[in-house]
């Protein structure tokens, strides 16, 4: 058994698969309406439907479990139907990131080893440069575009089979045979393969298994007090595991998942108001602050709106809270190797909770805070790693042995390189990772902390704290930083922001800017690999190997 939010409450854990999962709600609800794509509505038994097609098909492919399938089609109703449609015959899903092109798509085709790959009709240049012959995608044998009929231009024979969807549709397998491989498929079998975002390193590919995925959306329902009658809406993308779990949440408790398709601000207030959603996923401000910033925000009719959750800094997030006073609103700590979230706030948590912490560990989730050096457990309040484990644990990543080695303990502990912090309630509250935690002359100085202090000027609408490489201090603070539309604010006036007011160690010696299409990014996060290799790579190309010396000097780091 699980404890629930609510005192006195229990709820029985209840791991299903996500073919069975969607089955019962096609078969008890089928006139329900389940998602809306940007006006493309189905319902669960349209849902249902679609995915049992799509199942049959890629059966008769050979498709069978344990094989993976690659995902590389915009957020729609086919993308979901698809994404059951493996689960059902005990393959694994591979999301694919829509941003990605020629170099890192082969990188996905080739480590996770999938058997076939189904895409929109327009990424059919991209994949044909991807996997031209065998040699180039050695296990992908068939690839399927949406859209399209019978596919003509077959490459040579040592490449893949290319096939439009009405010959996927025209399998010769019968509905028991796809049956009877559902019912064979474990809960512990791996349903997806995730790939992470890559912000800091390579991404790596981590499995998640169907108990994780529909135990994670049962305490998110649990959490959030999802019902029948709500209408939950979020713009993540569906290769994110947020906006994946999103849904599953959604069908658990039989609301319906509304999503944009192509997130865009402009059309999001109208999509709010018009498909009277309950639940806002906003998550993260690059998505929430355009919409809450539009100067016709209190045109629109958002009074059904009961609850949002973001993630930002506190700043931020009381700002966020202020725009929807009237609403619940929730913090979370997520990751891909939880399934997404790990914590999530209680709607009765007041607005400084929401600010300040990132919530409560998930329904049978274990959190610990370690000292990283020694690995003795942090008492509330103090800094350390986060550590965890429980139902929604991910099982490894994909043929990487040696991370998932280097990742879990002998206690079976996962250990995120996170610093976070616990208050006394076990609430925990995200800080930084520690491999974003610069040394600067000895200190320690957490990107995070620097970055929620630029994000007070008035003109800073997004910043990215990065170590930049220094002679003298070893590393030292570069700012990327955004602008509010029609704000001029040069370097100097970003650091004499923060002369006097933070300690000069944390303060930026570079400042960058970037326009909103500049930003390298992973799904929804700013690769930071990528800014600290620009700022290395410009001042190496500049000769410069020490930062400008500031003032005043009274709070100047120690050397190394």
């Amino acid at each position: 058994m699980r404890g629930t939010d609510r005192p006195g409450v229990r709820a029985w854990i209840s791991a299903t698969t996500l073919g069975d999962l969607l089955d019962q709600r096609a078969e008890r609800h089928p006139e329900d309406e389940a998602v809306v794509f940007d006006g493309d509505r189905a319902t669960f038994g349209d849902l249902g439907t679609r995915a049992q097609r799509l199942a049959r098909g890629l059966a008769g492919l050979g498709v069978s479990a344990g094989d993976r399938v690659g995902l590389l089609v915009p957020a729609s109703v086919d993308l979901m139907a698809l994404m059951f449609a493996v689960a059902k015959i005990g393959a694994t899903a591979v999301p694919i990131n829509a941003r990605f092109k020629q170099v890192e798509l082969a990188g996905i085709v080739t480590h996770s080893g999938m058997r076939v790959l189904v895409a929109a009709a327009e990424s059919e240049a991209l994949i044909r440069a991807v996997a031209p012959d065998r040699a180039s995608a050695p296990e992908l044998e068939h690839v399927v575009l949406l859209g399209t009929g019978p596919h003509s231009g077959t490459p040579a024979v040592d490449g893949p089979r290319w096939i439009g969807l009405a010959e996927l549709a025209d399998a010769e397998v019968s509905d028991e045979q796809v049956w009877t491989a559902q019912a064979s498929v474990r809960v512990r079998d791996t349903a997806m393969l995730v790939y992470t975002s890559g912000t800091t390193s390579a991404p790596k590919g981590a499995m998640l298994s169907h108990e994780a995925l529909t135990r994670l959306a049962a305490g998110i329902g649990e959490r959030l007090r999802l019902t029948s009658e709500d209408r939950v809406w979020t713009a993540i993308p569906l290769f994110h595991g947020g906006g994946i779990t999103f849904a599953l949440s959604s069908l658990t408790a039989r609301a319906t998942f509304v999503h944009p398709g192509l997130f865009s601000p402009t059309t999001a207030l109208e999509i709010l108001a018009g498909e009277r959603v309950t639940v806002a996923l906003a998550a993260f401000e690059t998505i929430w602050m355009p919409v809450l910033d539009r100067p016709d925000f209190g045109e629109f009719d958002l009074s059904r709106i009961r609850a949002v959750m973001a993630v930002g800094v506190p700043e931020r997030l009381r700002d966020m809270a202020s725009r929807l006073p009237k609403a619940a609103h929730v913090s979370c700590v997520a990751m891909t190797e939880s399934s997404a979230f790990l914590t999530l706030g209680e709607l009765d948590d007041p607005v400084e909770t929401f600010a300040t912490t990132g919530g409560l560990p998930m329904p049978g989730m274990l959190c610990r805070v370690v000292d990283p050096e020694t690995g003795a457990d942090q008492p509330p309040g103090t800094p350390g790693e986060l550590l965890f484990r429980g139902p929604n644990t991910f099982d490894g990543y994909f043929r990487d042995p040696e991370a998932t080695a280097a990742a879990f303990d002998d206690g079976g502990w996962f250990h995120t390189g996170d610093l976070v912090v616990a208050d006394e309630r076990g609430r925990l509250t995200f800080r930084s990772r520690l491999k974003d935690m610069l040394k600067v002359g000895g200190e320690n100085v957490a990107a995070a902390e620097v970055e929620g202090y630029l994000l007070g000027h008035p003109d800073v609408d997004l910043v990215a704290v990065v170590a930049a490489p220094d002679a003298y201090y070893v590393q030292v603070p570069a700012a990327f930083v955004q602008l509010r539309p029609g704000a001029e604010v040069g370097e100097q006036e970003l650091i004499d922001f923060c002369l006097g007011r933070i300690a000069t160690y944390r303060v930026p010696r570079y400042v960058r800017f970037l326009t909103s299409e500049q930003w390298p990014m992973s799904g929804t996060k700013i690769k930071k690999v990528v800014l600290r290799e620009w700022i290395e790579r410009e001042l190496a190309q500049r000769g410069i190997t020490e930062a400008p010396r500031l003032s005043p000097r009274s709070n100047e780091p120690r050397t190394s």
